[in-house]
């Protein structure tokens, strides 16, 4: 049987295999839109069964600033508007030519440099309700980025299930939020001081959205401690976020402690926070909020990372999680200084490790190349006093060992037992080290506290790898 005798229903199952799935990743391609304009000018009945299945094939009209005068010539199809790297005016009417169909343009992406203020001028000056819109990504690096106004889609897009905006300031965004029931996604990233949204504001905007699953809030700079608000007292009551799985943000630890303190996540498995350097961290509400979430009381591992602009720690469950690694939490602090990344550090762990008696394996890695700095002892010794349930310790790379070693010489002689007090295992992984090649000192000190907790009936086995 070839194919042009088939039945419909057959052809329009190898149709819709053909032309697969509609993916939002693939958006510099257009293969996934206007796949169906080749299986259209075959024959007559092809046409009519592809025109007849719109809905079952995805059927969209692929918008870019080169190709907007297919829209008088295809049925009434959902847009897709797709703006990049426009390169004149030309390219920019011809985008808005697209938008103009407010009610039919179901998915927006646009990353562009020159021409992006004439592109939101004239955006913004629509001001109908984007009614079919479903996806809304819009991102640049250009530093003058104009303010988005109150009219922005016409104010309402109930049909939005995600929003991503980079490097845009939008300080009125809470007029969309409360159209958009739907919202899956939100991620505003890159916010400039233009577009600066309290935390007291921004939690009302988000509750009435029940259906968030991903929640991402990112500045670009910290703002100047005299526009700082003060701290708030915790609220009695919080906003559920019954549906949220991840979590991300990026600024002063004081926005997101005031964020956390008037929310609750039950599903919550996945967190990354990124923190501007600081002196003081006082984080009480940052520990309340990881004790009172299910996923944070079972991490069974930290890997902790110093880098040469931050340090960072990143605590791991036990066991991977439905559609997720095993990955629950993210924390960086950007400061260079290695004594500072320790001091910040050792603030923000005292929030909430000691409460974390499932916390059995740590690591520690040192990937920066300041051979001369040292450190002194008693601060390594306050960055592993919380890990107090901790079983087993790696030492990733030399300079780890080299560091952390000195700590462990000065347990041999006091504190016994009082840091790391069921440690059963130290792992060094020392590159090209050999056992025989370890330097004095490091040997030194690993023997010294080894027999110091043998003495004392905590004996500790050393690995060497």
């Amino acid at each position: 049987m070839t194919i042009d005798v088939l039945p419909d229903d057959v052809l329009l199952e190898t149709f819709e295999f053909y032309l697969g799935k509609d993916d939002a990743e693939q958006i510099h391609s257009s293969y996934s839109y206007d796949g169906w304009q080749t299986l259209v000018h075959v024959c007559h009945r092809w046409r009519c069964i592809v025109f007849a299945s719109p809905c079952r094939l995805d059927l969209k009209l692929y918008c870019t600033r080169k190709r907007s005068k297919m829209l008088d010539i295809w049925p009434a199809l959902p847009i897709v508007v797709v703006a990049m790297n426009m390169q004149s005016e030309e390219d920019v009417t011809n985008v808005i030519a697209a938008l103009r169909h407010h009610n039919r343009v179901c998915k927006i992406y646009s990353s562009s440099r020159q021409f992006l203020g004439s592109l939101l001028e004239k955006f913004a000056a629509i001001d109908e309700p984007f009614s079919a819109l479903t996806s809304l990504k819009l991102s640049t690096s250009y530093k003058d980025v104009p303010v988005l106004p109150d009219s922005f889609l016409g104010g309402s897009a109930p049909r939005l299930q995600s929003l991503d905006l980079e490097g845009f300031p939008y300080p009125s965004i809470g007029k969309l939020l409360s159209s958009t029931t739907n919202l899956v996604w939100l991620s505003l990233w890159n916010i400039p001081h233009s577009g600066y949204i309290a935390p007291k504001t921004i939690v009302p905007f988000l509750s009435t959205l029940s259906r968030l699953e991903s929640l991402a809030l990112g500045f670009q700079y910290p703002r100047s401690r005299a526009h700082q608000a003060g701290r708030h007292t915790p609220p009695l009551s919080h906003v559920v976020f019954p549906n949220l799985i991840s979590l991300y943000f990026r600024g002063e630890i004081e926005y997101l402690e005031d964020i956390l303190s008037q929310i609750e996540t039950p599903m919550l498995n996945q967190s990354k926070f990124w923190f501007f350097n600081q002196l003081l961290f006082d984080t009480p509400l940052l520990g309340h909020f990881i004790r009172r979430t299910e996923t944070f009381m079972t991490i069974h591992k930290a890997h902790v990372e110093f880098f040469c602009r931050a340090v960072e720690v990143t605590l791991f469950r036990r066991e991977a999680m439905a559609n997720n690694d095993r990955e629950a939490l993210r924390l960086q602090i950007s400061c260079e200084p290695l004594d500072w990344q320790l001091s910040a550090l050792v603030q923000v762990l005292n929030a909430f490790l000691p409460g974390l008696t499932t916390l059995e394996n740590l690591e520690v890695g040192v990937s920066r190349y300041d051979e001369g700095e040292t450190i002194e002892v008693n601060q390594w010794q306050e960055f592993l006093h919380p890990f107090t349930s901790v079983k087993d310790m790696r030492l990733n790379f030399r300079r780890s060992a080299q560091l952390v070693a000195p700590t462990l010489y000065g347990l041999s002689r006091e504190g016994e037992t009082e840091l790391l007090p069921i440690l059963q295992n130290l792992c060094l992984t020392v590159s090209n080290w050999k056992p025989l090649e370890v330097p004095g000192p490091v040997k030194e000190a690993i023997q010294q506290f080894i027999a110091t907790r043998r003495l004392y009936g905590h004996p500790v086995t050393v690995h060497y790898k």
